[in-house]
């Protein structure tokens, strides 16, 4: 019996899959596993998309992998499905797609598991030990715990490497003597919950459970387009389905547009989830991206919280998807394989069958276009939740108000009170410059360019 073909996916610049023998003595090959391939002068890492009984090619013209990296499919067969049906629909190289779905130490062809670096700390011996007197017959060891001292979190070797030449077996001796002890420390991308609620829950308004109610009913694909405006409660509602799903054992994932709402997102993910929190986004090293991604994969994590990236995220028994600030056009990747976040989730939901939420205070027309068409369920949130209502706005004609630098005196006057009242203000500009026109308050003249229409900006 002939050998079978592998087509493989490498991150490579081009529109096909390679043809590549098995490795010697390799067992049964899958969709979906790592697989070490030569590639000109080089060795990459690659998917293998296809296992099959022939090639377009003779079978003495093809090249012999070198070794299968997984045991296990790295990629399910949905996953495998997600990405091939991107590849295609965005038309875009598939090796570069699948590429894009893996954490970087990944991509790598490193094993997915979590592997941390070995660290010292000080012992309770330790830290009542004399460095003094230590230090009249053990410069080095005296050394070593004199920094050790100053962290309680531990050193690592870089830390530990200026101690002096013999650093190594003096902190072998510190060990001997019980002064000080070696862990292994795993940067940690999640965030792990408190085990009961900190946060009282409000209760929800009529808008809010009415919307509760309605997506916790989905028992299969659903899409939901949530309107809300600002301090409607949407978070709320995400929160409280997420909830129930919890409580059923699935997985839910949030996606938001910026890396900057994740940190306050989590925090209040935590104070009223009793899960551990996933937090995937470019920011980031390359093991907490892994371990997170492990934890996801495996189900530790309950709720997976990432940028757009974290579409990708392979999830044990998923049961919900969140796209937070749906119209947000970081949601797009614009570099690369471009892609629609918020698109992928919605085809990931219906190839789950599991219901979506769409959350926004100012929807995208695509999405208000889907519910006229009933393709997905609206569900508005018009009133602020809770005490909160709507800023007062007051617009300012500044060609009748004298502006020193860059401020007119109304504003200056409205910041003064509350920096007297030890408030705080936060002046958004919106370009470069302290104006967007260079603007004479006297006759209403705006200053252009000399050589074109362009008007000037003050610097």
């Amino acid at each position: 019996m002939s050998e079978s073909i592998l087509r493989v996916a490498i991150n490579t610049p081009l529109m096909q899959l390679f043809d590549y023998l098995p490795p010697a003595g390799a067992a049964a090959t899958r969709r979906g596993q790592r697989i070490v391939i030569p590639f000109g002068r080089t060795r990459r890492v690659g998917v293998i998309c296809d296992v099959r009984d022939s090639s377009e090619l003779p079978r003495d013209k093809l090249r012999r992998a070198i070794d299968i990296v997984d045991d296990v499919p790295l990629f399910d067969e949905k996953m495998m499905a997600l990405l091939e049906w991107a590849a295609s629909y965005y038309r875009h190289p598939p090796g570069e797609v699948f590429s894009a779905a893996l954490p970087g130490t990944l991509r790598k062809g490193a094993p997915a598991i979590v592997v941390g670096a070995t660290r010292w700390r000080l012992t309770p011996a330790g830290r009542e030990a004399d460095t003094e007197l230590l230090a009249r017959r053990a410069k080095v060891q005296a050394r070593l715990l004199a920094l050790l001292q100053t962290s309680s979190d531990g050193l690592g070797q870089e830390d530990l490497a200026g101690a002096g030449a013999t650093w190594r077996n003096a902190l072998r001796t510190l060990e001997q003597k019980e002064l000080i002890e070696r862990y292994t420390d795993i940067p940690v991308a999640t965030a792990q919950a408190t085990g009961a609620s900190v946060d009282t829950p409000p209760v929800p308004t009529d808008e809010q459970r009415n919307a509760i109610d309605a997506i916790t009913a989905a028992t299969g694909f659903a899409a939901f387009l949530l309107e809300g405006v600002t301090g409607s409660g949407k978070t709320e509602v995400y929160l409280r389905c997420i909830q129930r799903h919890l409580d059923a054992g699935r997985q839910s994932l949030v996606i938001v547009p910026e890396i900057g709402l994740t940190p306050q997102l989590v925090e209040r993910f935590t104070r009223r989830l009793d899960t551990i929190v996933a937090v995937m986004h470019s920011g980031l090293n390359d093991t907490e991206r892994l371990h997170a991604w492990c934890n996801a994969r495996d189900g530790t994590a309950g709720v997976v919280i990432g940028t757009r990236s974290a579409v990708f995220v392979p999830l044990q028994n998923p049961g919900l998807i969140v796209i937070d600030e749906e119209h947000d056009s970081s949601l797009k990747q614009q570099e690369g394989f471009r892609y629609s976040a918020r698109d992928l989730a919605v085809w990931r939901a219906r190839q789950l069958d599991i219901p979506i939420v769409l959350g926004s205070a100012t929807p995208s027309l695509e999405s208000l276009d889907n519910a006229n068409a009933q393709r997905y369920r609206h569900l508005s949130l018009p009133q602020r939740a809770g005490a909160a209502r709507q800023p007062d706005v007051r617009l300012i004609d500044l060609r009748h108000q004298p502006i020193k630098d860059g401020l007119t005196e109304p504003l200056r006057e409205a910041m003064a009170r509350h920096l007297d009242a030890d408030g705080q203000v936060l002046v958004y500009l919106n370009r470069r410059g302290f104006a967007p026109s260079l603007l004479c308050t006297a006759c209403g003249e705006l200053v252009e360019c000399r050589r074109c229409d362009a008007r000037m900006v003050l610097h």
